[in-house]
């Protein structure tokens, strides 16, 4: 790109979560104006949905330097490091904050609809890289716009595209129009009328990630509640049980999300929970009563449930994406550098490489995705990392190689020896594993203690070992 013909135009940051906000804070301390386009009505639009939810990782993992630089002369105090914040502790004492300092610099009811380069889609060479970003724009109240930017992050994470209940990928026949059983996200039973659709009855729960665990055990607690006689959950894994499928019990360095398979485990064994291994899903259909019968790929139904809680990860939207030229995993849709460090068939968690601005460019200059999105379809995504992906980017953008270049991460270890898709066989037992001692069952606590945390992010992944 021409620097001196773009150097006044902002770079225009999609989404206004944790990674958004973040790379908006470095972008200011290098001296480079941001635009965040945030799709929903506040900054943190996507966590202000989860914030029943309490994150695994402590408020010293999940507020980024530079916004901390920023939020000081406010008058702003940091959090206990040592504390979970839940999902709306996150946005009060946090994001909503950093996103008050950024100011008008962070526009809401903004979706961004496409993106391409001024008077070139993705065909053309010429001059391609001397002309400026187009960001195409929706209001809420219908009115469109069309944005000039030197650069774009997209950070609009996955949130609003959850995976299907389908074994294939692809939604289960009768899923659609089974929609008013079915949900994509962790339900907050705290809620009187979210409980009264949960007490008593009997519930499908698919996905074997920290979500899928968080689930498990606030349904468990209303088994135990006075109004929660004869709720039951049936756990269903594409799977098979190993040492490897609770996690990382007491060898993982994050001890809250290792208490979320304890809590799981616990569900299970206390006959909260019934397991169904090597399950996946084909069909969903109703029975005479209206109840749904969930039929595998092998032909197995099982008994009616009431409702169908669908957490099997996220993927990326890249649909607005489709005039720039990116280079994408075929498998992750992560990009090509990054994906062989993420790919949830070899690495864990605390096994990713550290990696910055160079494992995130794409053939198209100066585009980025960061955060959630980055990951494409892996699971093991951790709020930290994207913190660091966008303090090395800003560095790139504002030409300090050096800095962009040092990139310096030390993520904690799940306990799991391998990548979850190493599990990804039904019928394959495993005792223990290399690394996992033999999980205890633990006691389920108030939904305030860090020992039911649940798995979380501002770009939360649900189906994997490490949402937050």
């Amino acid at each position: 790109m021409n620097a001196s013909a773009t150097a006044d135009l902002p770079v225009v940051v999609i989404g206004a979560g944790p990674s958004g906000l973040a790379a908006a804070a470095h972008l200011m301390g290098r001296g480079i104006e941001p635009l965040v386009l945030e799709a929903g009505p506040f900054a943190g639009a996507a966590v202000r949905e989860w914030s029943h939810v309490r994150l695994f990782s402590t408020w010293g993992e999940v507020v980024d330097p530079a916004a901390e630089k920023l939020l000081a002369p406010t008058g702003w105090t940091r959090p206990d490091p040592a504390a979970y914040p839940s999902g709306a502790d996150w946005v009060r004492l946090y994001l909503q904050p950093l996103a008050d300092v950024l100011g008008d610099r962070v526009r809401t009811g903004a979706r961004v609809t496409g993106v391409s380069r001024a008077g070139r889609d993705r065909i053309v060479d010429a001059e391609r890289e001397e002309q400026p970003f187009v960001v195409h724009v929706e209001h809420t109240d219908g009115r469109e716009e069309r944005l000039s930017a030197r650069a774009v992050i997209d950070a609009s994470g996955t949130w609003a595209t959850p995976g299907p209940a389908g074994g294939s990928g692809l939604a289960a026949l009768g899923e659609r129009a089974a929609a008013d059983r079915i949900t994509y996200r962790v339900p907050d039973l705290k809620d009187p009328a979210v409980r009264a659709r949960f007490a008593g009855k009997r519930t499908a729960v698919i996905g074997t990630g920290a979500s899928a665990f968080t689930a498990l055990a606030h349904l468990a607690d209303l088994a135990e509640a006075d109004d929660g006689a004869g709720t039951k959950a049936v756990w269903i894994l594409r799977r098979g049980i190993s040492g490897a499928t609770f996690g990382g019990g007491a060898a993982d360095e994050l001890p809250a999300r290792g208490a979320l398979g304890l809590a799981a485990k616990a569900a299970v064994e206390a006959g909260h929970a019934d397991a169904v291994t090597g399950f996946r899903t084909e069909a969903i259909e109703r029975d005479g009563d209206g109840r749904l019968v969930l039929r595998a790929e092998d032909g197995r139904r099982l008994d009616a449930v009431d409702e169908v809680i669908v957490l099997t990860g996220f993927r990326p939207d890249l649909s607005f994406l489709s005039e720039v030229r990116l280079g994408l995993d075929e498998r992750l849709q992560a990009p090509v550098a990054l994906a062989s460090l993420i790919d949830p068939n070899q690495h864990s968690c605390g096994t990713v490489y550290p990696h910055g601005y160079r494992e995130l460019a794409h053939p198209e200059a100066d585009i980025y995705l960061v955060g959630m999105k980055s990951y494409g379809r892996a699971p093991t995504f951790l709020v930290m990392t994207g913190y660091e992906q966008v303090r090395s980017v800003a560095a790139a953008l504002a030409g300090d190689l050096e800095a962009a270049g040092k990139v310096e991460l030390t993520l904690p270890e799940t306990g799991v020896c391998g990548g979850a898709g190493l599990f990804d066989v039904p019928g394959a037992e495993e005792s223990g594993g290399c690394c996992t001692p033999a999980p205890q069952p633990v006691r389920l606590t108030t939904p305030a203690s860090p020992s039911v945390t649940a798995a979380a992010g501002g770009e939360p992944s649900a189906g994997g070992c490490c949402g937050s």
